[in-house]
């Protein structure tokens, strides 16, 4: 059995330059021994689980959607605003929701306090992000790195005859 204590899990901050984005994160999952380059599920896990942080007025990150990741919530403290397709919908303690493959999504504090919560993703290797307020996707690129790239649509056999 592998084992930690979420008081005992480095906390990480990161926060984007002009601080829209804001944002605490115990990757839980990396302390239990996840690889983030194995091919070995053993290594690498089935599913991530991190318990993140939101300070007030802030996000977590742009409003985005996964190519290949599904992702659930459930809601440990503060409150929160979820954005997708249909709209914004506040969320508090006790709430859990699920976002698929393809559907957009964006969490912010819309409380006084910080609003906590687990996220489970499922881990998927190779997966993609795409952002639909700027167009840019985020692509893997070789091991953890990823790029960020922002294109214009081309036929499918454009270039390749």
């Amino acid at each position: 059995m592998r084992k930690v204590n979420l008081k005992d899990v480095k906390e990480t901050e990161r926060k984007s330059p002009k601080e829209k984005y804001h944002k605490f994160v115990k990757d839980v999952s990396i302390a239990l021994g996840r690889d983030r380059e194995s091919l070995d599920l053993a290594k690498r896990h089935p599913f991530d689980l991190a318990m993140s942080r939101i300070p007030k007025g802030k996000a977590y990150c742009p409003y985005h959607s996964h190519g290949a990741e599904s992702e659930l919530y459930l809601v440990l403290s503060g409150r929160g605003a979820v954005r997708d397709k249909d709209g914004t919908t506040e969320v508090s303690a006790g709430d859990a929701f699920l976002f698929g493959p393809g559907e957009a999504h964006q969490l912010s504090n819309s409380g006084e306090e910080d609003f906590v919560y687990y996220v489970i993703a499922d881990n998927p290797r190779g997966d993609s992000c795409y952002y639909p307020d700027s167009g840019k996707w985020a692509v893997p690129w070789g091991g953890p790195e990823e790029a960020i790239v922002k294109g214009n649509e081309a036929d499918y056999y454009e270039g390749e005859e």
